[in-house]
């Protein structure tokens, strides 16, 4: 499935041995997971994303903390740290989203 390997491209620029990384792999797994039930249910493109941001709301917490942490060891502030996770998270949300709806057209 062309979501699948495209995620598949993504995850493996992910280092696996850091929390960053792990996060990214457990947030991207879970937001692939959703695709194929949502294209089932033929949900539109807005609510495929209210179903990934419930579903996987956890996944988002602990890659969202694990970038925090990381980019704050890195001497970053509190609100840059928090817009870099927001851009990570945003990145993945609007690739996996940009994919559900070409899944989604007839073919």
């Amino acid at each position: 499935m062309i979501v699948a390997a495209s995620l598949a491209m993504m995850l493996a620029a992910a280092p696996s041995a850091d929390a960053v990384g792990n996060g990214r792999k457990e947030f991207a797994k879970c937001l692939s997971s959703q695709v194929q039930p949502s294209l089932d249910k033929k949900l539109t493109a807005g609510d495929f994303q209210a179903a990934i941001k419930k579903a996987c709301a956890d996944k988002e917490a602990a890659f969202r903390a694990a970038i925090v942490a990381q980019d704050k060891a890195d001497k970053m502030s509190d609100s840059a740290a928090n817009a870099d996770a927001d851009d990570q998270i945003s990145e993945y949300v609007d690739k996996i989203t940009s994919e559900y709806e070409e899944s989604s057209r007839p073919s």
